[in-house]
């Protein structure tokens, strides 16, 4: 014993850091993670965070800063994703007027407006490696230069990063540098996903229903215990992100009534139930199979946006009227034409059509927001944007 004694847990702190970052739950993993937050976010050293998709580590990175001595001052959040690898460095360190084509102005990069406050840049594991060695210069002596430019600027700014790669692994295979790795781990907060704590369940689930039905006016009348323990049992490939827009769903499409487990079990993706819609023979080519297989996967997500279509109705009503679900309101992916002889045959559409009728309904679900869109069809922002401008959507 070093005759150290660790202060008492508070449980009004840590309702008050609960509140206050928006990182809900009691459980151990929760606990500890705000009391680690605490301790780092007064500090200026640099941050890692990493964990799942849909863990909520923005939540983190913006708890660091609100709680940190530069919570007056910006906090500029980037996706390295979303930014394509052509004017990413553009992007994070701006460009002087001329130094590209297109450049008929200077501007400032996302360094420059973070001064003096935080800058958290999410999915740094999609950096490009050429990207990387500025980044490091800029941590090591907070200077860098403009695109196109010949002057030094200096800047002060506090680093969060977050990740869901192993960047161990990617140093490895060469697609992370290692000494940006080493300067960036020098404190690294996991964020647990939420099967690590299936106890917080019932409290995601009470904010999200409680701040749904009084944004949208409706009435919902909760889950029964058998209903909260399905949820509690389910494995959450999408962690929160996915539980949020479980319940949403349920309470729209259910009408507000209670949940039982019959009920929630219907809006779980099981692997298991993954067959129901289109049966898959086995006396087939690996090429037959993996086009089946390929459908079948589109048939899931068509049922998806069906409901999600719903959810879009259910929105823009002033109060909870809800029509009955109809199979005519889903997109077909399969439909009948007919031929000149004027006998009727099933036509299928091609993949490439089934693909932007789905990029199209996930930008309507999200109002042209395509951050969220690429979330909603668990895409990279990089790739669909790509896919957007092959098909030319507008």
């Amino acid at each position: 014993m070093n005759g150290h004694t660790p202060p008492s847990r508070s449980p009004d702190r840590h309702r008050e850091l609960s509140l206050k970052s928006g990182i809900l739950g009691d459980s151990e993993k929760i606990i500890q993670l705000l009391e680690t937050i605490e301790q780092v976010a007064p500090t200026d050293i640099t941050v890692l965070i990493s964990g799942e998709s849909g863990t909520g580590k923005e939540l983190v990175a913006r708890a660091i800063h609100h709680l940190s001595r530069r919570q007056e001052q910006p906090l500029v959040t980037v996706n390295c994703g979303a930014i394509p690898e052509g004017i990413i460095e553009s992007e994070l360190f701006g460009h002087e007027k001329g130094s590209f084509t297109g450049a008929v102005n200077s501007r400032r990069g996302y360094f420059e407006q973070a001064h003096h406050g935080s800058i958290f840049l999410d999915e740094i594991g999609d950096l490009p490696l050429t990207t990387q060695v500025k980044l490091l210069r800029v941590l090591e002596s907070r200077e860098f230069m403009r695109v196109g430019g010949t002057t030094v600027l200096q800047v002060d700014v506090r680093l969060i990063a977050a990740t869901h790669k192993d960047l161990e692994q990617e140093v490895r295979k060469g697609h992370f540098r290692d000494d940006l790795f080493f300067r960036l781990n020098a404190v690294r907060i996991h964020v647990p996903s939420l099967r690590e704590r299936p106890e917080d369940i019932p409290l995601l689930v009470r904010k999200f229903a409680d701040d749904f039905c009084r944004d949208n006016h409706i009435e919902f009348d909760g889950l029964t215990e058998s209903g909260l323990n399905r949820l509690r049992h389910y494995h959450w490939p999408g962690n929160i992100r996915e539980l949020k827009n479980i319940v949403e769903k349920m309470i729209v499409l259910e009408r507000g009534r209670r949940l039982d487990d019959r009920l929630v079990e219907k809006y779980l993706n099981e692997p298991a139930a993954a067959g129901k819609n289109l049966p898959m023979t086995v006396h087939l080519s690996k090429e037959e199979m993996e086009r089946e297989f390929l459908f079948r996967l589109l048939l899931e997500i068509k049922s998806e946006i069906a409901q999600l279509r719903e959810l879009m109705v259910a929105q823009t009503r002033p109060s909870y009227h809800l029509n009955p679900w109809r199979e005519d309101q889903t997109i077909d992916y399969f439909e009948t034409t007919e031929e000149e002889s004027g006998g009727k045959k099933a036509e299928r559409k091609s993949v490439a059509d089934m693909e932007k009728e789905m990029i199209r309904a996930a930008l309507v679900r999200t109002g042209g927001n395509k951050r969220k869109a690429a979330q909603l069809l668990g895409l990279s922002e990089r790739t669909l944007y790509r896919k957007i401008e092959r098909y030319a959507i507008k």
